[in-house]
């Protein structure tokens, strides 16, 4: 078994893996948003939250349950902008998952990754950083929705954060795709090998 990739695709492998995997680790986690409501830290992601207020039927009182979790259904993320979002980030991460173990099985596998297709995967990427980067953009439309509001202090809107500050998965999501689409796609331009050219 040989490689497919030239010194530059191995590196090339190997980033596109450590950026898909930022992207996804930061999408999945609900810190993209850090607030507190009721004396508690709440936290919301695109389409998870940690810290949500339920009613206390013992003591006929609202109490903030600390637990993390997903939203109960598609229609229960608080914005259409969240929405939205979640959408088009989860396909960027799931294109630019796609092309890194693509590129990692291309560093056992012989004449799996030629110049022209490393030239598509590069494109491929390129378009999952867009949708990634589309998505953390969107993000900030959604802040006016009741739900955030009620965790920074009623003083959030679209594009204002109120009482509340940019967590770090937002900023690991974004770094991500912002690294494959500088670095990968121009990288994967050299991954792979050119096809030997036989006289008969």
């Amino acid at each position: 078994m040989g490689s497919s990739l030239t010194c530059a695709g191995v590196v090339w492998a190997l980033l596109s893996f450590l950026c898909a995997a930022a992207s996804c680790v930061g999408f999945f986690m609900p810190y993209w948003l850090l607030g507190s409501q009721m004396g508690k830290p709440v936290s919301f992601g695109t389409f998870r939250r940690c810290s949500y207020p339920v009613r206390d039927e013992v003591h006929q009182a609202t109490v903030m349950l600390e637990q993390c979790g997903r939203y109960a259904s598609f229609q229960g993320i608080p914005s259409l902008e969240w929405r939205i979002c979640t959408v088009v980030t989860g396909v960027g991460c799931g294109l630019l998952l796609l092309v890194s173990l693509t590129a990692l099985m291309g560093c056992c596998v012989s004449d799996l990754i030629s110049r022209t297709i490393g030239r598509v995967a590069g494109g491929i990427q390129f378009v999952g950083a867009l949708l990634i980067g589309s998505g953390c953009a969107l993000y900030p439309l959604g802040w006016d929705s009741e739900e955030v509001r009620q965790t920074c202090s009623n003083r959030s809107n679209q594009f204002e954060l109120g009482s509340c500050e940019i967590g770090w998965a937002f900023y690991c999501t974004g770094a991500g795709a912002a690294a494959a689409m500088m670095l990968c796609t121009w990288m994967a331009c050299f991954a792979g090998k050119r096809r030997k050219q036989y006289p008969y």
